[in-house]
């Protein structure tokens, strides 16, 4: 990763309270916003989260060389953990965690349609590995940028095939009916055209200014912009969350539970993993955060398309990116304490 980290990065988790505060003040005091956001949609898909989302998305793919997977063959055990854990283990656990704890312990304090709502964000969020914060942890912790971005390659790939079955076989296991042909749309609007599209500017500026120009200063243009894009969909969220938060704010404390349990099991399965294994610790640590944390932006853009602005899913995967934040960069001073476990 080029660069050091933005002040919208080092302090993501005050922005994220403050857009949030800001959004719901919104939905409150100003409900004709959101209501006439709403309207602008198509095939189920909100038109602003959209545009917001891409702007999240675009510059993060502009950061993926898909080349770097002819070096997949590098330090092949780190990779086979972070496939492993991302694909066979985390969405798995996740659904097990989050159901154990919406329907069974938190059962007398959430609805069984609303569970099962907050049951699908979770989902959601356990399918998506992360591709784009996953550099800034990787930052933070000393990683190897290049295989770093090896890792979020491959992951990419394994996302356009692994997520929508994924999502419909656990979501079906949990009595949530959805539509493939929504799912699918999800992925092409927010997986495959900005991939595609950062792919066509990569070539394109490349060919015209150079390899070293493209990633020293170009792609260093939009560093900012995914975050922005991040803290403006978070205010437009929860102006439509607003008055359900208002009414129950004890639920976004009981779907972060089951999040943040999930977060921390993954990272230390991977890291100790990764420990037996005896792999480098730029390696290893980037590897765990990969699974640890999620794709957010992909999930909340589903989440949305699936079940609508207001619904507890979208609620879910928004209590995602706020936990996130903080439990990551607590996962990064630990992986950082006990980087002599892997001299």
């Amino acid at each position: 990763m080029q660069g050091g980290i933005s002040i919208f990065q080092k302090y993501l988790s005050v922005w994220v309270i403050i857009c949030i505060s800001a959004g719901i003040a919104v939905g409150h005091w100003l409900p004709i916003i959101p209501q006439t956001l709403a309207q602008f949609e198509y095939a189920h898909v909100s038109l602003p989260i959209s545009i917001l989302i891409w702007i999240m998305i675009y510059p993060m793919m502009l950061k993926v060389d898909f080349q770097s997977v002819k070096d997949v063959g590098k330090h092949p055990r780190g990779l086979l953990i972070t496939c492993v854990t991302n694909w066979l283990i985390k969405p798995f656990t996740m659904f097990a965690i989050a159901w154990f704890f919406l329907m069974v312990v938190f059962r007398k304090w959430i609805s069984p349609d609303l569970a099962n709502e907050y049951l699908a964000g979770a989902v959601l969020l356990g399918a998506a590995p992360c591709t784009a914060m996953v550099f800034v942890w990787s930052y933070l912790c000393r990683g190897n940028a290049s295989y770093t971005l090896v890792q979020v390659a491959v992951n990419d790939l394994i996302i356009l095939i692994a997520f929508v079955p994924i999502v419909s076989l656990l979501l079906g296991i949990g009595g949530i009916s959805i539509p493939w042909e929504t799912l699918f749309l999800s992925v092409a609007l927010f997986v495959l055209i900005p991939l595609v599209a950062a792919l066509l500017t990569r070539s394109f500026v490349v060919h015209r200014r150079g390899a070293d120009y493209y990633n020293k200063q170009f792609v260093s243009k939009f560093d900012t912009l995914t975050t922005i894009g991040l803290l403006l969909t978070l205010v437009l969220l929860f102006s439509f969350q607003g008055d359900t938060i208002l009414n129950n704010p004890f639920h976004i404390v009981l779907i972060a539970v089951p999040l943040i349990l999930q977060t921390f099991f993954i990272f230390f399965l991977a890291y100790g993993w990764a420990q037996k294994w005896h792999l480098p610790h730029d390696i290893a640590a980037p590897a765990d955060m990969i699974g640890a944390s999620n794709f957010f932006e992909l999930a909340v853009a589903v989440a949305v398309s699936l079940f609508g602005l207001q619904s507890g899913a979208a609620l879910a995967t928004v209590v995602g990116v706020l936990v996130e934040v903080p439990v990551m960069l607590t996962l990064v001073r630990m992986a950082n304490k006990t980087r002599h476990w892997f001299d």
